[in-house]
């Protein structure tokens, strides 16, 4: 919907963007068009959106025959959503705290969203962790955000979040968005990142658990400046070095995330006798 629209729209109901909530409204018909365009859904997809607002982007998804089922965690907006858009399942809650198998009850799932900048990022590995019947994801988040997340070793944005995703997805940044297609205008520009689901992990979970693979690369990034050796002292012995072909010498950036699990597989191991 466009600007004079949605502001109708808020107008009617009494409403006004809450900044607490993170909302900033989409006004842009084009860049909704062009997000479910990128989403690539059609009749028999199954669809969520966290974040739907006033159902700026849940429109034209539904419009597609999608099956679209949205969660709000504001209950004027979902009041909205279920008294502007009939077909649309319209779920009040947390996202970042729903009992997601039970909401979407198996099968394949797509995540289509405009979300909130404040829950992007733990949402997205989440849901990765988690959820595995969401196959795919189209979001949009802060420009930062998704530069961070599908970053490869050696990028500057390359941290934790980039290896935690890279774990379980394949990511890339499909298109930039400006402030200006949102009310309130947001002082950050954003993009859409388009997250791929991996057939099976990038790190066999049989040989490396994945709590194990996490816990070594929050240790390797808490001190991203250092060399390895320095940063996981206690955590992988020289052997341990040695054994994963990782320069100790390296630093936390310089990782793939095939290098992050063959350290995982030796953290904690102790030093051959001799």
């Amino acid at each position: 919907m466009g600007r004079r629209r949605l502001l109708g729209l808020l107008e009617r109901h009494g409403l006004t963007p809450s900044r607490a909530l993170g909302q900033n409204f989409l006004v842009d018909p084009n860049t909704a068009e062009r997000i479910v365009r990128l989403a690539g859904v059609g009749p028999g997809d199954r669809v969520v959106e966290v974040g739907g607002g006033v159902g700026s982007l849940t429109g034209p998804l539904a419009a597609t025959g999608a099956e679209v089922t949205v969660v709000e965690l504001d209950r004027r907006a979902a009041q909205v959503l279920r008294d502007e858009l009939a077909g649309v399942r319209v779920v009040e809650g947390d996202a970042m705290a729903l009992d997601w198998a039970g909401l979407l009850d198996g099968g394949r799932w797509q995540l289509v969203a405009n979300l909130p900048y404040n829950i992007a990022t733990p949402l997205v590995l989440d849901l990765l962790d988690g959820v595995p019947a969401i196959e795919r994801m189209l979001v949009m988040v802060q420009r930062e955000v998704a530069d961070r997340l599908a970053a490869g070793a050696g990028s500057p944005a390359y941290g934790a979040p980039s290896v935690k995703l890279a774990y379980w997805a394949e990511a890339r940044v499909v298109g930039r968005v400006p402030a200006t297609v949102f009310v309130p205008r947001p002082k950050v520009e954003s993009a859409l990142l388009e997250v791929v689901r991996r057939p099976d992990p990038a790190v066999d979970p049989a040989l490396v658990p994945h709590a194990r693979f996490v816990a070594v690369v929050n240790a390797g990034f808490a001190h991203r400046r250092k060399m390895l050796r320095g940063a996981l002292a206690g955590v992988v012995g020289p052997a341990g070095f040695a054994a994963a072909g990782v320069d100790p010498a390296a630093r936390a950036g310089e990782l793939d995330v095939a290098a992050w699990g063959r350290l995982a597989a030796q953290a904690h191991r102790p030093a051959p006798a001799g």
